[in-house]
């Protein structure tokens, strides 16, 4: 059992903060199948004290999710103690800086990966949030800004000193983005340097790619983003893999459509029809990548403007089709 300041974390994976993907439906659907922790969206500290809808409409949780960590993202410390300090009021049971997001509209507010850059703007905020939140507080970083400036290290050593409860360590610097490999070896440095618990983080796609890097970092838990997309599964076969040195078999074509559905109803519960369907959108092409006909597929959801509509281009492509012996 790994402890993160007083939360108890009862497995070895976490579901990475994702935008525009990791919301409430999605995490459920991920913890249903065997994440220990799951992360939010980035969610904007001036949105949140602001008491914009849209901002709010991201804290949506649950008791069947928990543990949860809620991501802030920001650039202005004061900012930042107030968001933590809501966080820990709409029920985060983590709250966790973003440090490491690469994208240029996040990067130009002096938030995400900027904040790598300036270590002493970096600690003001660290410290703010920690006086503030209620809850433990996390951090998420990169190696650097670039290949030539590596501070996860000194960073994540700061943090501890600071209160922070755990790190976790994308082992890319900013200016990489996505592109690349993922240095893992950055992130048994950040472990060898703290007592706090380090996650790893970066591609990880396969249980097999899990139990390498717990292995080859020694990191307390492994955080996977990519690896989830349309393939939440991914959750049960890391713990199948740890357990027993098996990976399950992969999930009937059947199964993927009854959890793409459970998906669909808990999302359009919380958001409505028309909006439901849209952000469902991705989701069935990230579900059915791989597979015979998934074109077609992909044609029916995306002009799909009801659940009527939807459900019926999946139980044509992920049920029917399974019953047919088609796929």
């Amino acid at each position: 059992m790994l402890n993160i300041g007083n939360v108890n974390i009862d497995g070895k994976t976490a579901l990475a903060p994702l935008a525009g993907i990791t919301d409430l439906p999605f995490r459920l659907v991920c913890k249903g199948l065997g994440a220990a922790l799951v992360y939010s969206e980035m969610i904007s500290s001036e949105g949140l004290v602001r008491y914009q809808s849209k901002t709010l409409s991201i804290t949506n949780t649950g008791p069947a999710e928990r543990p949860v960590s809620f991501q802030l993202f920001g650039s202005n410390p004061d900012s930042m103690a107030r968001g933590a300090a809501a966080c820990t009021e709409l029920g985060a049971d983590l709250v966790d800086i973003n440090m490491g997001c690469p994208v240029k509209k996040v990067v130009k507010g002096r938030s995400g990966s900027a904040l790598l850059k300036d270590l002493g703007h970096s600690m003001d905020i660290i410290r703010a949030v920690v006086a503030a939140s209620g809850v433990p507080v996390t951090i998420k970083i990169r190696t650097g800004w670039s290949a030539d400036d590596f501070v996860a290290v000194e960073l994540a050593q700061a943090a501890e000193d600071a209160g922070v409860a755990a790190v976790a360590v994308h082992g890319r610097y900013a200016r990489q983005g996505f592109s690349g490999k993922a240095d893992w070896s950055a992130i048994k440095r950040v472990k060898d340097a703290v007592s706090i618990p380090v996650i790893g983080n970066g591609d990880v796609l396969t249980a097999y790619d899990a139990a390498r890097m717990l292995d080859e970092t020694g990191c307390d838990l492994v955080m996977i983003g990519r690896g989830a997309l349309g393939n939440p599964w991914i959750f049960r076969e890391v713990n199948e893999y740890l357990a027993t040195g098996l990976v399950p078999d992969p999930p009937q074509l059947s199964e993927r459509g009854e959890v793409l559905l459970d998906h669909l109803r808990v999302l359009v519960e919380g958001c409505g029809e028309k909006l439901g369907v849209q952000l469902m959108r991705k989701h069935g092409a990230w579900y059915s990548k791989g597979y015979h006909g998934s074109a077609d597929f992909r044609r029916l959801i995306n002009h799909a403007e009801t659940i009527g509509g939807y459900v019926e281009a999946v139980e044509g492509f992920f049920l029917a089709g399974e019953k047919a012996g088609q796929r």
